[in-house]
């Protein structure tokens, strides 16, 4: 009987090798599962697909999924302000700027409007101080102190201002019944050269003028009767207003550089040094202005009221003032003047000394124009003659004839305040540049070497 050997038995190794490779198996089934999660999660955020997180269950979505590839592709929309031209922003970014300006202005307007007496005296006050601080100066240096000096140049400034606007009045008075008869003569003159003239002009289409500037003025009766009216208040205004420049003439002429020191503390820190180096060129270009105008005005005045003298023209002094007066508003007031020396020739003396009398004023002007005011103004006033034009136009506008006497002189000094505040503020940028080092100029590789040489 034969004996069957029993073969190797399966022992408890066998389990436990095939529990390790089942658990390796498990292990990488989620690592495969995690890195595919991943990269589906990187897909859609690179997409702009929003990626959820697992709900508090633990189950929900765990992202969107991607869109299929023949979806067309949408390109995303610009920024707003992408999509405005660049021209079209910068015409937004100046006129908003613009319209800020132009909103200040019409508030500063306003509130000169309101207080235009205290500005026109002041403003006065400013010419009337710049053409007598020179006066001051000089009596300081000969001794004199700084009230004694003030009170000496205020006075006799105002004595003489005052003598020139009596005299004025005076010979107006004395003058107008002569005047009257004149200019009636001179009417009935010109009546009678316009029957006589080519111009075919009957007696009855003059009539009818006369007719009509007669129910003109009878029409207006009331309006006249108001402005008569109304003159009451006017000269109490203009006393006024010569009480305030009277006053502020001997605060500025005795304390201007305390009242120049305290309005430099209102300025902001950073703006100070321009503004304080502003300041002395545009009163030397306001003083500059004025002296040279009161020169013009005065050698006009003179002249005129020669050529008028001789040529036996009544009011011929008060006339000649009038020009001296009017001189103070540039290229206007010449010929406001002119004209009026013209017609009171007219209507008194003739066409033929009309004529004269415009031939003197125009010659005089033209010396003014080419020879004087350059010779006596120079470069410290150098306006172009379409700004004087402008600036007297809108200065009359907006406050009479004040306005139209100070529009020069405030954009003169505007001029020469904006010119100095440039070179001021690029003079600035370049100090506060840095400085350029040495230029390092590259030498080749034999050169350097020799160089090196040298060295040693």
């Amino acid at each position: 009987m034969s004996t069957q050997q029993p073969g190797p038995q399966p022992g408890p190794g066998w389990l436990s090798r095939t529990g390790a490779k089942l658990t390796r198996m498990g292990e990488l089934l989620n690592e495969r599962r995690a890195a595919a999660e991943a990269e589906s999660a990187d897909g859609a955020g690179a997409r702009g697909v929003a990626s959820y997180g697992p709900g508090a269950d633990g189950g929900g979505i765990d992202h969107v999924p991607a869109p299929p590839s023949y979806a067309p592709a949408v390109a995303a929309r610009p920024e707003p302000v992408d999509a405005v031209p660049w021209g079209m922003r910068v015409a937004a970014e100046a006129g908003w700027r613009l319209l800020v300006l132009a909103g200040t202005l019409w508030v500063l307007m306003k509130v000169i409007s309101a207080v235009q007496l205290v500005v026109l005296a002041f403003v006065a006050a400013l010419l009337v101080t710049a053409m007598l601080q020179p006066t001051v100066a000089r009596l300081r240096r000969v001794g004199l102190p700084r009230g004694l000096a003030t009170a000496v140049t205020a006075i006799l400034g105002f004595v003489i201002m005052g003598l020139v606007g009596w005299f004025v009045v005076w010979q107006v008075m004395e003058n107008i019944d002569n005047l009257s008869e004149r200019i009636k003569d001179g009417i009935e003159e010109t009546k009678r050269w316009l029957l006589n003239s080519p111009f075919h002009v009957t007696e009855d289409q003059i009539n009818d003028i006369a007719k009509n500037l007669s129910d003109a003025v009878g029409t207006n009766t009331e309006e006249i009767t108001s402005a008569g009216l109304q003159g009451v208040t006017v000269m109490v205004e203009v006393l006024t207003g010569i009480l305030l420049a009277m006053f502020s003439t001997l605060f500025l002429l005795y304390d201007g550089k305390r009242i120049w020191q305290w309005t430099l503390r209102l300025v902001p820190a950073q703006a100070r040094p321009g503004v304080a180096g502003a300041g002395p060129r545009a009163w030397r270009t306001l003083t500059a202005y004025v002296r040279g105008t009161v020169i013009v005005a005065l050698i006009d005045a003179i002249f005129i009221g020669l050529g008028i003298w001789f040529l036996d023209v009544p009011m011929a002094v008060p006339l000649a003032v009038f020009i001296f007066l009017f001189a103070f508003i540039p290229l206007v007031g010449a010929v406001m003047s002119g004209a009026l020396a013209v017609v009171v020739a007219l209507v008194t003396q003739g066409v033929f000394t009309a004529l004269m009398v415009l031939a003197v004023v125009l010659a005089v002007q033209q010396i003014e124009g080419h020879v004087l005011q350059p010779f006596i103004l120079g470069r410290a006033v150098r306006v172009h003659p379409l700004a004087v034009v402008l600036a007297v136009a809108a200065g009359g506008l907006v406050a009479g004839i004040g306005g139209a006497v100070v529009a020069v002189p405030l954009v003169a000094v505007t001029n020469t305040v904006v010119g100095y505040l440039r070179a001021y503020s690029m003079e600035t940028a370049l100090r506060a540049a840095p400085e350029p080092g040495p230029e390092v100029v590259p030498q080749p590789a034999a050169a350097q070497g020799e160089t090196a040489v040298v060295q040693e």
